[in-house]
């Protein structure tokens, strides 16, 4: 009987969300990463506002979400998380371990293209790594089927015969964002109904009567075994979805298929392509068949296991056939569907004669008249009036062989930044590394502080930036923003790039192979970069390398719309710690980097503010010449944002100051062990409650209402014991 429904105008991810909120999951662990960060954002939105009771488990990057994860479905609950591009590809190593042990759980791939160069649009680099790690693979075209597939996918990875974790893709921006109209089920209790109140009973690892042991070491008379029973699960899925599929047809009347097609009937002519595609290729066969061409489009919404004898069936009669890939596997002359569809028809005693096309890599858009101009062009071959080469990209362009790069500035000269005096006047006759003219928001505390950091920097520079605001909004292709050497390198991984870079050109200059000169190497990071980059920063401090790592903190991923961070302010509303009745925002107090900085024993630890420039000079002048003759020094910044943070442009210097003098971010310098607090708001007389801070940002004047006093009396009294700790460290010849 099919189960009351509504229709609603919602995106794939709303929609993703809403599948996982009726389901009530019992975890998420999740880490944001455009173009699937919106699914977290929602259900937390939902959580606050008392609509499941889903725990969201924010990690400390892809890896850690997948780990998180995999220990939860340990636990024999049902567990849930969202993934795009290189999120996926930090969390792949975890895919396999997850399978291999036979644990339940569903993952929505938002899919985009892979890095690098860096770009966050939508195309299926990221979703072909996932072929041959033992997941289950449903494939949603359009929102309703996100939201369909996600509820299938539960009961399809849950079914005793199967027990493997399923994801769910759908393309980034094209099905991630774009709204539709959308039925979903009125009632949650007929979703789980469907999927099952409770999970099925299986192995845990949480029942002190029954001991096991998960994953252990396996030689391979064993190993193979194990690999053996994951295929024959996977054969069992094969049997699984169609019955999973029909059992939802019942409930909802909307019925699918593992493989489906449009106007396939008698087509001699067709395309492959997957997900969002599909519908723009089914508006080319009308028109083109209204000409008398025969063609169509076919796809698959199941690539794991892959439905051989469906798409043999589908294709059997067709004489040529175009795959489209919205990546391609370098080197083989096509992508992993040509790839596949080739291998699948080559059993046909008389198969269609194949030809690759790839298509829309970085998000690129396929047009109706893509489709159009490539079936007409199949249709010339198919007369014998042209011939077309079997593999080619749609859409890409020759280059200009005599295309020489703009210069858009000078380059610094290191003679130009040295021996300036430290006082706010002469200051200014520093030149500036970063110019005028990158797209950061206005009032972004990214560029004041950054110029404040290099104005105590002399000579040559090379910075290398992690993902984040002050990436992306310098170094729109083809133009820079930077006047000096810049590399970039993903959240997770910076300081040891950095780190690498700084030992090669070392090794260089003592081989003679370059010449002698002093490069400072300086490693930005910020936006909830040492969260998830946190342990490569600890490896780089460690090794101690001769360099600095500048982190400006501005207390959230900014860049993917303010989600939490470790670096959060307690009690802070973002768009993963929502205000509701149900929870107050952030839940867990502030990170204190420094001081994780300072446990590396590296020689140079300094925390800096805009409100100070000449402090934050005299520590970065200092901060050089310790590395150069020691090693890895660390400094911090507070920075603004106030798009984020909720406050005014032109007050963000004196919001950065009321920062200083609660207290919530001192002062200090830690140099060889000996800390040393350099600005004391008490004996200046100008220490202020936190809570007068608190209430000049849009994201934390919740916490002036009286039904949240007692979390500012818990905030007060945290800032009170860091500041009262760093003070006896202060006083401390040792500390």
């Amino acid at each position: 009987m099919i189960k009351p429904q509504e229709t609603i105008f919602e995106s794939g991810n709303e929609m993703a969300a809403l599948a996982a909120s009726q389901i009530n999951y019992h975890i998420m662990g999740y880490y944001p990463i455009t173009p699937s960060t919106q699914i977290a954002e929602e259900l937390d939105q939902m959580r606050a506002d008392g609509l499941h009771d889903i725990l969201l488990i924010a990690a400390d990057g892809e890896h850690g979400a997948a780990g998180i994860c995999y220990g939860a479905s340990l636990g024999g609950g049902r567990v849930f998380n969202a993934t795009s591009a290189n999120g996926l590809m930090y969390a792949l190593e975890q895919l396999p371990v997850q399978s291999g042990t036979r644990f339940p759980m569903v993952l929505n791939l938002v899919t985009r293209s892979i890095s690098g160069p860096l770009d966050i649009k939508g195309d299926h680099s990221d979703l072909m790594f996932t072929l041959n790690t033992g997941w289950i693979i449903l494939l949603a075209k359009d929102p309703q089927r996100v939201y369909d597939m996600n509820i299938m996918a539960v009961k399809i990875g849950e079914h005793p015969d199967v027990n493997l974790p399923v994801i769910v893709a759908y393309d980034g921006f094209f099905t991630s964002h774009q709204k539709r109209v959308v039925s979903y089920f009125k009632n949650k209790e007929d979703v789980q109904e469907f999927v099952g109140k409770l999970p099925p009973k299986r192995v845990v690892a949480i029942d002190p009567e029954n001991p096991v042991t998960i994953g252990p070491y396996m030689n391979e008379p064993d190993l193979i075994n194990n690999k053996y029973q994951l295929s024959k699960a996977m054969d069992k899925a094969y049997e699984i979805i169609p019955q999973v599929f029909e059992e939802f047809y019942k409930i909802s009347g909307r019925k699918y298929e593992l493989v489906e097609g449009y106007r396939m009937e008698d087509a001699q002519i067709a395309i492959f392509a997957l997900n969002s595609t599909y519908d723009t290729v089914c508006e080319a066969v009308d028109i083109l068949r209204q000409k008398g061409i025969k063609v169509g489009v076919a796809t698959t919404n199941v690539l794991r296991p892959w439905p051989k004898k469906e798409i043999q069936e589908l294709l059997k009669n067709v004489k040529l056939l175009a795959v489209l890939d919205r990546q391609e596997s370098y080197g083989a002359k096509g992508g992993n569907m040509t790839i596949e569809i080739k291998a699948t028809l080559q059993e046909l005693e008389k198969g269609p004669k194949v030809i690759s096309r790839i298509y829309g890599l970085g998000g690129k858009d396929f047009f109706l008249e893509d489709a159009l101009t490539l079936f007409e062009d199949m249709n010339l071959v198919l007369e014998g009036k042209k011939e077309i080469p079997d593999f080619d990209y749609i859409g890409a362009y020759p280059g200009d062989e005599n295309y020489v790069p703009k210069r858009y500035m000078k380059p610094i000269k290191a003679e130009w930044t040295k021996n300036i005096p430290l006082n706010t006047r002469d200051l200014t006759a520093m030149p500036k590394r970063i110019v005028p003219g990158h797209g950061a928001c206005p009032g972004c505390g990214i560029f004041p502080n950054l110029n404040l950091l290099l104005k105590g920097i002399e000579g040559d520079v090379v910075l290398l930036f992690h993902t984040g605001c002050g990436m992306v909004v310098t170094t729109a292709y083809p133009q820079t923003a930077f006047r000096t050497t810049y590399v970039h390198n993903l959240f997770q991984n910076g300081a040891a790039t950095l780190s690498g870079l700084v030992e090669m050109y070392n090794q260089r200059r003592k081989r003679g192979e370059i010449p002698d000169r002093d490069l400072t190497f300086i490693l930005v990071t910020g936006d909830g970069g040492n969260d998830i980059g946190m342990g490569p920063t600890i490896g780089a401090a460690l090794r101690n390398h001769k360099m600095i790592i500048f982190e400006y903190d501005n207390g959230g991923y900014m860049n993917t719309g303010y989600q939490l961070s470790y670096t959060t302010p307690y009690g802070a509303s973002t768009s993963t710690s929502h205000v509701g009745k149900a929870q107050f925002g952030k839940s867990t107090f502030h990170k204190d980097t420094p001081q994780i900085m300072a446990a590396t024993n590296i020689p140079y630890v300094a925390t800096v503010a805009e409100s100070d420039p000449i402090d934050f000079v005299k520590k970065a002048r200092k901060a050089q010449k310790i590395m150069r003759e020691e090693g890895l020094v660390y400094i911090k910044a507070l920075s603004a944002c106030p798009l984020n943070w909720g406050d005014e442009p032109s007050k963000e210097r004196r919001v950065i100051q009321a920062a200083v003098d609660c207290c919530f971010h001192p002062l200090y310098e830690i140099d060889h062990g000996k800390t040393t607090i350099t600005y004391d708001p008490e004996k200046k007389g100008k220490k202020i409650p936190v809570i007068e801070w608190l209430s000049m940002m849009g994201r934390t004047k919740h916490l002036t209402r009286p039904e949240y006093k007692h979390i500012v009396e818990e905030f007060q009294a945290e800032v009170d014991r860091r500041w009262e700790r760093l003070k006896a460290r202060h006083e401390h010849p040792l500390l």
